[in-house]
């Protein structure tokens, strides 16, 4: 009868029934006492709800799974760039697959992870599809940080990063876990910077030796791009313009506008700022001592501008009155702008012909149509402020400079600032065979400039040529025999990391890197050791003598952004695909 009211129990009264069944029976079998709780209806039925907690278009992946995936798209991403470093490096064709199917031609990582539209989550934080960038909101995307932060040295943060998770693999294929791997990864990257410390070289006080420093960090930082083969005209350009700026890291001071034709060795250096737009027929073409008003205004208030309005009249002596209006109006906006006392009017939106007239008339410079980026710029060098009303005159800010002239460059006619108020403003003038050539070479000198500016005010210089890396192993490997169990694996792995940079370094010129790399060891046990690898040649070089320099917040940072972002993957171990949400139906 017992077992008849048992069988008959509901499964969430298992537990009740087999306590009773206990009881009653008054033995305590040697079955129940060991069986599995996860065997009982009750915890399958329990699992089975957890597992069911998702949506049926989402997803997990646990443990290993979770992990393998997470390596593998970060490898992935790290070997898609790995053939980009160093002065031999490869280029990329990007192609777009929008209506236009644009073509980019790069070696540059920033602009090549950028272009990514990547599946992997792993992945995604190696180069971050939403790139918010460094200052204000801190965004997984350690490649868009490096390139916001130093400007360079983005290629090889994410080869680092990869490689170090490329050892950690191994390491956790042999059971040691993901913690100690982290633990000892953030051991080695300490005892790396420290190692660096030590050999950084500091000209601050010495202008000469400080502008020659600049100068092999701008040539370094310029040879494995496109200006490679005009290195040195390009890296005295980037030196005289951020010098210029006075220790201020604010870029927007220095334009660069690309012009085809000639070759990039025509390219120059001009003091002001050059605007990329035409003066009007019947404008004044020379104005000294210029008051600058910039503005972003509608300038077709003379027209009624109500979408499927009709105006009847009567006689065509109405419609004359109408226009009359309009045009009265439109004088009326018109006066009020000359009445700030202005002898240059730059406007973002269209000009239309009366008021071109109006501001001819009063001998004003009009200048329409001006991209926003340009206004944006001439508004912060000549001291002005972008206004859109001019009901109060005293309120506005305008802008200063000594004259405005029409210059040729190639066969434009462009207008150019000079004498700005911000002293620093200046404008370099890119010219190339094309396009591809001119946006490729905007992408490097950007770089150069973003390195020579942060080297200003950090001024810490270090070899370069794969000696810092060579450095830092050594240092690592030492800490690596002092340190006791499975930490010393994980510190061992870190400098084998490290010895990737030079090593892929070597195998992109075509080098036998494992020969090199031996060679490089053997250099560095010498005291006061300045060797690295010179691809020029092909054999191992004294970095000091062939002027190869790097700054050294360039090498922190990727020292620091590489173990940070291997540190933030090694510690997956589920992903979880998120449903998609769906808009509830409203009736």
């Amino acid at each position: 009868m017992e077992a008849h009211v048992t069988r008959h129990y509901s499964s969430t009264d298992h537990s009740q029934a087999t306590a009773h069944h206990r009881a009653t029976a008054g033995v305590a079998c040697s079955h129940h006492r060991h069986r599995n709780p996860l065997d009982s209806p009750l915890s399958l039925g329990l699992l089975q709800q957890i597992e069911n907690i998702f949506k049926d278009e989402a997803g997990e992946e646990k443990g290993e799974r979770a992990r393998m995936a997470s390596f593998v798209g970060a490898m992935a991403i790290a070997d898609l760039v790995k053939t980009t470093l160093g002065p031999k490096g490869m280029d990329k064709i990007l192609q777009s697959t929008g209506r236009g199917r644009e073509v980019t031609v790069t070696n540059d990582g920033a602009t090549i992870l950028k272009s990514l539209h990547i599946d992997n989550p792993a992945a995604k934080v190696l180069v971050g599809i939403l790139a918010i960038g460094f200052y204000g909101i801190m965004e997984l995307d350690i490649s868009k940080v490096q390139d916001d932060e130093v400007g360079d040295g983005t290629t090889s943060v994410v080869i680092l990063a990869g490689e170090l998770l490329r050892e950690a693999e191994k390491l956790v294929h042999v059971k040691i876990h993901p913690m100690t791997i982290i633990s000892g990864f953030r051991m080695a990257a300490e005892c790396a910077r420290d190692a660096l410390l030590e050999k950084v070289v500091d000209n601050k006080t010495d202008s000469e030796k400080f502008k020659s420093d600049l100068m092999k960090i701008a040539m370094t930082t310029l040879s494995s791009k496109i200006l490679s083969q005009d290195k040195e005209h390009f890296a005295k350009l980037a030196v005289d313009a951020v010098l210029r700026l006075k220790g201020s890291t604010n870029l927007e001071a220095i334009q660069i506008i690309k012009k085809p034709g000639g070759s990039l060795k025509d390219s120059f250096l001009d003091d002001g700022f050059i605007l990329d737009k035409k003066i009007g027929i019947g404008q004044p073409k020379r104005i000294e001592n210029a008051k600058i008003l910039v503005a972003n205004t509608a300038m077709d208030t003379d027209k009624v501008k109500i979408y499927g309005a009709r105006v009847r009249v009567d006689s065509m002596s109405r419609v004359a009155e109408i226009e009359g209006a309009e045009k009265e109006k439109m004088r009326e906006k018109v006066q009020k702008i000359i009445a700030h006392g202005i002898n240059c009017f730059v406007n973002r939106q269209l000009i239309y012909n009366f008021p071109e007239e109006l501001f001819a008339d009063a001998g004003i410079l009009a200048i329409e149509h001006a991209d926003f980026d340009g206004i944006e710029r001439l508004a912060l060098v000549t001291g002005g402020e972008i206004a859109s009303t001019f009901d109060n005159p005293e309120s506005v800010k305008l802008g200063h400079c000594k004259l405005i002239e029409e210059i040729m460059i190639g066969e434009d006619k462009l207008i150019h600032f000079s004498g700005v108020e911000m002293g620093q403003a200046c404008t370099i003038v890119l010219r190339g065979a094309s396009h591809h050539v001119l946006d490729e070479a905007d992408r490097s000198l950007h770089d150069a400039l973003c390195v020579l500016s942060q080297t200003v005010n950090d001024s810490r210089v270090l070899l370069g040529g794969g000696w810092p890396e060579m450095i830092m192993a050594k240092e690592v490997d030492e800490l690596a025999k002092k340190t006791p169990g499975k930490k010393s694996h994980a510190i061992e792995a870190f400098s084998r990391a490290l010895l990737s940079i030079p090593t892929i370094i070597a195998d992109n010129a075509g080098l036998d890197s494992a020969e090199l790399i031996a060679q490089l060891r053997a250099e560095h046990q010498k005291e006061g050791s300045t060797a690295g690898i010179d691809v020029i040649t092909g054999s191992v070089g004294d970095m000091a003598e062939l002027g190869i320099s790097e700054a050294f917040k360039v090498k922190q940072a990727v020292l620091l952004s590489a173990t940070e972002a291997a540190e933030m993957i090694l510690r997956v171990d589920e992903i979880i695909t998120c449903a998609p949400r769906r808009r509830e139906d409203r009736m």
